[in-house]
């Protein structure tokens, strides 16, 4: 099912896009649910991106990010949905998340998802 909350993400115009260059945020405070008990869990983001055309806006990040506080998904589903839902608004040329979840069971979970534009390479120049 895809999330309806993709709605939330908005942008503006990469300022240079000439050059790649790596913009990083980092999310403490995310948190969903667990598909199976109901119960909350906690993970800090760790986004990494070059953009392509466009570059996403903190503040629909941000409202994005909670709108998964009341949403189930077990922790791999999760970091890809973002993922997608991101590729999807902005089309970067590289995307990596890092979702590292709190221990929950004496177990902590970390899931790593990647793009790569198709045709891109580090330090390519753009046509």
């Amino acid at each position: 099912m895809p999330n309806q909350s993709i709605e939330l993400l908005e942008t503006f115009p990469n300022p240079n896009t000439a050059r790649d260059y790596t913009i990083n945020f980092e999310i403490p405070e995310f948190s969903c649910l667990c598909p199976k008990t109901g119960q909350p869990d906690f993970a800090t983001l760790e986004i990494d991106y070059i953009p392509d055309n466009l570059c996403i806006e903190l503040k629909s990040l941000k409202l994005y990010v909670w709108s998964y506080r009341d949403h189930g998904a077990f922790h791999e589903a999760v970091t890809n949905e973002i993922l997608d839902d991101l590729v999807v608004t902005i089309s970067p040329r590289y995307m990596n998340i890092v979702a590292n979840f709190n221990v929950r069971g004496g177990i902590y979970t970390t899931v790593t998802a990647e793009h790569i534009l198709d045709g891109w390479s580090l330090g390519s120049e753009k046509m």
